[in-house]
């Protein structure tokens, strides 16, 4: 199997994992892969993007926000929201250079995903 089959395969695992491993309050969370990048969207309506905060350590993505309360609303609409998604088996996510752009309410964060170099490309540059 090729080096980029080992990759494929392993973010698949870790979209299987986001939804199972995720720890979550009160936010939607979808995860999936196009060509080079691994995206992570998450619903917060009612959320000030300012109030936003998120962050990377020891592997574990989080998303902390306050939704405020909308007019006729039910009080437990409001309140902290977090979101917490264990990428720690992702050696293939860069997470250093994670963007994250809010619209309409929902979160969507890009991580590259490091590519990793063929045998070819390996024995090509030792030469």
């Amino acid at each position: 199997m090729s080096p980029h089959g080992a990759t494929v395969r392993e973010l698949d695992q870790l979209t299987c994992r986001v939804f199972d491993s995720t720890r979550s309050s009160g936010a939607r969370l979808a995860a999936y892969r196009i060509d080079g990048t691994f995206y992570v969207d998450i619903d917060l309506p009612g959320v000030d993007r300012a109030g936003i905060d998120i962050s990377v350590d020891e592997g574990v993505l989080t998303v902390r926000a306050e939704r405020r309360a909308a007019d006729g609303a039910a009080a437990t609409a409001a309140g902290p929201v977090t979101r917490e998604v264990d990428l720690s088996d992702a050696e293939s996510l860069d997470t250093d250079r994670l963007e994250a752009r809010c619209d309409n309410g929902v979160v969507t964060l890009t991580i590259p995903i490091v590519h990793e170099p063929r045998a070819s490309e390996l024995a090509a540059a030792a030469a």
